[in-house]
């Protein structure tokens, strides 16, 4: 009995991990392009689908979605906002989709200190991610740009384009996953079992 409820538990992790996966890839074709040079920005749905992952998954089930998003990404399959292949390594951006890594692990690990169901806690370990994201992403454009593309862009300019044009947008993304995980909790609780 034990081993049928371990295998359960298994695929049903692994079913919802999945689901969050494509969530993510979709999330990626929900876009909105910010014309700024010299790369241009895109403002997608993936976020939300990422701290979603993070507050309803956990860390370990956000972590390993991503991942697999990732992976598939890199792997040629055109699930990025501008397609997909390992030369999206050398994009600028990239470092946000790496970022999505660390916002949703560290958006799981945060709810999962005290496992608050409050909007505010949800809220406030959404905006870890937040954190996380933009922190991985701002250092991937300034050392991509300067050091592998060899365009000189300064910090200033990837604080405006970088942080600036779309951090508003994002933190309402983060009070939305925190709304409707809110929601979506006593279903995933019920789910668990």
């Amino acid at each position: 009995v034990g081993s049928e409820m371990c295998i359960r538990d298994s695929i049903r992790d692994l079913t919802l991990g999945g689901l969050f996966t494509a969530l993510i890839g979709v999330g990626a074709f929900l876009k909105i392009t910010i014309p700024v040079q010299p790369v241009p920005m895109h403002f997608t749905l993936q976020f939300f689908f990422v701290l979603l992952a993070g507050l309803l998954l956990g860390s370990k089930g956000a972590l390993f979605s991503v991942c697999t998003y990732l992976a598939v990404g890199l792997l040629g399959i055109p699930v990025f906002a501008s397609g997909g292949g390992l030369s999206y390594l050398l994009k600028p951006t990239f470092g946000f989709l790496m970022g999505f890594a660390a916002a949703g692990y560290l958006t799981g690990r945060i709810h999962e200190l005290h496992r608050q169901n409050s909007f505010g806690w949800l809220l406030f370990s959404a905006v870890w991610g937040l954190i996380a994201d933009y922190a991985c992403g701002m250092v991937w454009f300034y050392v991509c740009s300067n050091y592998v593309l060899q365009a000189a862009v300064s910090w200033k300019l990837v604080f405006i384009n970088c942080f600036l044009l779309t951090v508003g947008e994002d933190f309402v993304l983060c009070v939305l996953a925190a709304a409707l995980a809110k929601r979506l909790m006593p279903v995933f609780s019920d789910m668990r079992g």
